[in-house]
Parts: structure tokens; C-alpha cells; sequence
């Protein structure tokens, strides 16, 4: 099991919950933590216990982006006008992997930005290898030729357990427009998200 894979699972485990609906996940068959006490009686958790849970699955859900990118999509929503957890939906929406992953080019979050960073996604027609990068409604993404023919894009476009979302226009099956940036209701998770507590959490 790669590196990636088993931080993937571990996260899974840790919060308790199949973050991305993915049939493999061990919580489908162990709903306790990993580890030697994982199976301990979990005390009443702190506020703050509560906001970090929340930050962390909502990080994590994202392919586990660092804390510095994190906290800086946070600051930028709270200079935007309205909602700051809705902003800051929007704006993890907007990511580039996040749109490749939506768009089924890829099977999980953490292979969309591998596809992103190794040069397969056009962005307007122009390659884009920035998973960070925040697209725009009206941005068309393109899966490169040497793509469209990889087992895992493939295996994505097949997967039964995700539908591409409404704010994400298919074009044939290597095209995607960015529609509209999306509010909290809109996004297909799999879990609830609780970005009024990320909130919580940076406004200590």
C-alpha cells in the first residue's frame, strides 16, 4: 500500500466516517479509530475538539491540503463579502484538482492533483500543471489525449458511487465548464461538512 493510500484510509479512520463514499474505505468494515486503543469509549469531545474535527475532515476531504494553503483560503473568504464558511466552499470548489475529480477525470482527490501536476489538464486550452489553481465560472477543463486513455481515468468515468454535480457541465467525455461557484448545499459530500466550525476554529 502506497504512502498515500494508507494516510488516505488512516484519515478515513480517524474521523469515523467514509469522507469520500468510497467502497474500499476500512470504516465500511471498522467504525472505530486505528491503533491499539481504538476501540476505547471516546470521552464527550471539547468545542474545540469539535471545530479541529471538523477542519481536519474538511482539509482532508481535499486531498489533505497543508495547513499554510488552508488557512490562507480561509483568510481570503473572510475578506469576501457574506458567509465565510460558504465562501470558503466555494473557493476549495474552485481548485483545480477539486474541478478534475468533480468532472469524474479522475477516482479520488489525490489522483486529480497528480493528473493536474503532471501536466494532463488544459485550462482554456492552455496546460495547467498548479492544482491550486482557482478556476472561474466559464473556464473550460480538457483531459489531454495521453490521458484519456489511462486506466485510472478510465476506472473514474466508470465509478457508480459519484454523478457529476450540477455547477460542472460535461462537454463529451474529456471537457468540462465551470458553471457557477457552488454553495455548501450543493456540493455532493458524501459526509456532512461543518465549515461554520472551521470558522469557529480560526476566529479563536
Amino acid at each position: 500500500m502506497t504512502k498515500r493510500t494508507s494516510a488516505k484510509y488512516k484519515l478515513d479512520r480517524r474521523m469515523g466516517e467514509n469522507i469520500w463514499g468510497r467502497p474500499k474505505s476500512p470504516v465500511n468494515k471498522r467504525e472505530y479509530g486505528p491503533g491499539q486503543h481504538g476501540q476505547r469509549r471516546k470521552g464527550k469531545m471539547s468545542d474545540y475538539g469539535i471545530q479541529l474535527r471538523a477542519k481536519q475532515k474538511l482539509k482532508g476531504y481535499y486531498g489533505d491540503i497543508t495547513e499554510k494553503q488552508f488557512k490562507k483560503n480561509y483568510f481570503e473568504a473572510s475578506r469576501m463579502k457574506g458567509d465565510t464558511g460558504q465562501n470558503l466552499i466555494g473557493l476549495l470548489e474552485r481548485r483545480l484538482d477539486a474541478v478534475v475529480y468533480r468532472a469524474k477525470f479522475a477516482p479520488t482527490i489525490f489522483s486529480a492533483r497528480q493528473i493536474v501536476s503532471h501536466g494532463h489538464i488544459y485550462v482554456n486550452g492552455v496546460k495547467c500543471n498548479i492544482a491550486s489553481r482557482l478556476v472561474k465560472p466559464g473556464d473550460e477543463i480538457t483531459l489531454g489525449k495521453k490521458a484519456q486513455e489511462m486506466a485510472l481515468v478510465l476506472e473514474a468515468q466508470n465509478l457508480p458511487e459519484r454523478d457529476i454535480p450540477d455547477y460542472v457541465a460535461p462537454d463529451g467525455a474529456a471537457k468540462v465548464s465551470y458553471v457557477r461557484v457552488p454553495t455548501l448545499d450543493e456540493v455532493p459530500y458524501p459526509v456532512k461538512m461543518e465549515p461554520n466550525l472551521v470558522v469557529e476554529f480560526y476566529s479563536r
